[in-house]
């Protein structure tokens, strides 16, 4: 977005700052596109968490799969037109380093978190519009599983469940000081960035990307921190956010907590595609996840850290539990 010519800002501008003009792409696709194609039943993989917990890298694992389909770079800004989009780009472009400056790069065939234009409808849009939209994003790839990475996905999941009722929910979890901290530089590092170019701002909150930023906006209402600069802020951010994701779904069947940490172990990686459904087993790819944790000196409230990690502990051993029982289960049935 940093590089993008006045013609391509323009564009982008007059396509996702208008919700009327992307209703109406989305209404042209499924005149020229739309086909009868049954996806209800089929097993979709939506992943969703506090930010700065591998949620793009486990998306680029996945897709790389070559199973699921995604919205990617290549459909900006026509992202409510999967389809039509494809005409716009003629060739790919190199491989750069995304804004984050954190070692993950993209291209135009690079999968990204898009669909929020789309889920940001109010939610009967998105009941009655759905399955038609997932459907033209797999057309265009000639797939019949659906891939997101949404981190505002986490406040939809009970709505996405019953318009797809066999899809798998991955809620992603790292280490609560290594996120906060991690939260916090990422809120320093564009706020800098939107203050030099005012397009970056106008562009993440057309994706509704308003997790850090001079636009950011709490996940929940803070109560005893309130400095965004502050790491304090993050930390009970993180507080709240994972309470009410565990209060909200630990039971759930459909939703399965993902161990940042616990990404680079083989054994775990292995787990991880038998529930994402992915039978290519040879391609475990174990060094895809690198475990990027820092030495963290920022003096922090421990109360407020005691609690997260108490949080991160019982995730984590609930996670633990839920294998051993299966294990269990199997042994017990001769399996």
């Amino acid at each position: 977005m940093r590089n993008y010519n006045y013609i391509q800002r323009l564009l982008h501008d007059l396509i996702l700052g208008n919700r009327y003009v992307n209703r109406s792409l989305l209404e042209i696709e499924k005149l020229i596109f739309l086909k009868q194609k049954n996806i209800k039943d089929n097993y979709h993989l939506f992943i969703t968490g506090l930010p700065r917990s591998g949620t793009t890298i486990l998306l680029n694992y996945f897709y790389s799969f070559g199973e699921f389909a995604s919205l990617k770079y290549s459909n900006m800004p026509f992202v409510m037109a999967p389809n039509i989009s494809k005409f716009f780009y003629g060739r790919n472009l190199p491989k750069k380093e995304r804004l984050h400056s954190d070692g993950i790069t993209f291209d135009l065939s690079s999968p990204e978190a898009f669909d929020e234009i789309f889920f940001k409808n109010q939610d009967n849009y998105v009941k009655n519009e759905c399955l038609n939209y997932l459907k033209l994003v797999l057309i265009s790839e000639k797939k019949n599983k659906y891939l997101s990475k949404n981190n505002l996905n986490f406040k939809r999941i009970n709505l996405i469940k019953s318009i797809l009722p066999n899809s798998i929910f991955f809620l992603t979890i790292r280490e609560p000081l290594q996120q906060s901290y991690s939260l916090l530089n990422q809120h320093i590092h564009f706020s800098k960035l939107q203050k030099k170019d005012a397009f970056i701002l106008r562009y993440m909150n057309y994706l509704n990307h308003k997790e850090f930023g001079l636009s950011h906006k709490p996940w929940f209402e803070p109560v005893k921190f309130q400095n965004t600069n502050s790491i304090n802020y993050w930390l009970e951010q993180w507080s709240f956010f994972y309470d009410y994701v565990f209060k909200e779904f630990s039971e759930n069947p459909n939703c399965k907590f993902i161990v940042y940490e616990k990404l680079s172990k083989l054994e775990y990686l292995k787990k991880l595609l038998k529930l994402g459904k992915i039978n290519n087993t040879k391609k475990l790819d174990q060094d895809f996840f690198t475990n990027s944790n820092k030495k963290i000196s920022l003096s922090y409230d421990k109360d407020i850290y005691e609690r997260a990690l108490n949080k991160y502990k019982r995730i984590e051993d609930k996670s633990s539990e839920k294998d051993k029982r299966k294990k269990q289960s199997k042994k017990s049935k001769g399996i």
